[in-house]
């Protein structure tokens, strides 16, 4: 039988989802009930090597054994990769002081089959230094209104962009931004835009642009899911 595919972080009635399945887990493990908070959500598809989450709880269980325990009763699409006790106070997403996404497309002719549902394929030969040049504009605070998606819940648009690369790793174009905090689908439009400057159907100045347009019509597509990875979360203590 085949394993239902997980629809993304957050708990939902009646649906497979990270948050639940851990938390089921941990009570499975230790006999308590838990509420799991995150450092934000990932959406169904978006892959994370680095989230963030922490919980109350009164146990006797033995923290350093928590992680083997909870993964030997975890789905194989979920890892835990420590557990370690933090101060009371800790709150995974507000005092999260930065993250890093990183969205990653197959630059090679054929495409890939084995990492198809790890990447984003696009066989045309993508202009490294033009999409370097363009994210370049993205680094600071902005508004972001131009890439963000309708379903945005935040009440501002306005980000920081830390830091923004565009790498060639062999066949793969890497796009990674760390930044205070991300809107809704922010980092696949970005993406979206980039692979275009990429391609040489927007010019890399447009980036410049768009972002002060305020305009999402003014932006390139939304990527698909598959290919962006949330790589880090950072705290300032």
């Amino acid at each position: 039988m085949m394993e239902k595919t997980l629809i993304g972080w957050q708990k939902q009635p009646n649906k497979l989802n990270i948050q639940g399945e851990i938390e089921k887990v941990i009570q499975t493990v230790t006999g308590k009930e838990v509420e799991l908070i995150g450092s934000g959500r990932t959406d169904a598809g978006v892959h994370a090597f680095g989230q963030v989450a922490n919980f109350k709880i009164d146990t006797d269980f033995p923290l350093e054994k928590m992680a083997v325990a909870f993964n030997s009763q975890l789905k194989k699409a979920i890892r835990i990769k420590k557990v370690e006790e933090v101060d009371e106070q800790f709150h995974s997403r507000y005092h999260c002081h930065n993250k890093t996404y990183q969205y990653v497309i197959d630059n090679s002719e054929q495409g890939t089959a084995i990492y198809r549902n790890l990447t984003y394929h696009v066989p045309q030969k993508l202009n490294v230094q033009a999409m370097q040049q363009a994210v370049n504009y993205l680094i600071g605070e902005h508004d972001f209104t131009s890439f963000k998606s309708s379903g945005t819940s935040s009440k501002s648009s306005v980000r920081i962009i830390y830091d923004a690369k565009v790498l060639k790793e062999e066949e793969k174009v890497i796009i990674q931004l760390t930044g205070n905090g991300f809107l809704y689908n922010m980092v696949r439009i970005i993406s979206g835009t980039l692979v275009e400057i990429g391609k040489g159907d927007k010019k890399p100045e447009e980036m410049k642009e768009i972002l002060e347009a305020k305009d999402r019509k003014k932006a390139g597509k939304t990527l698909p899911a598959q290919g962006l990875f949330l790589l880090n979360v950072n705290y300032a203590y």
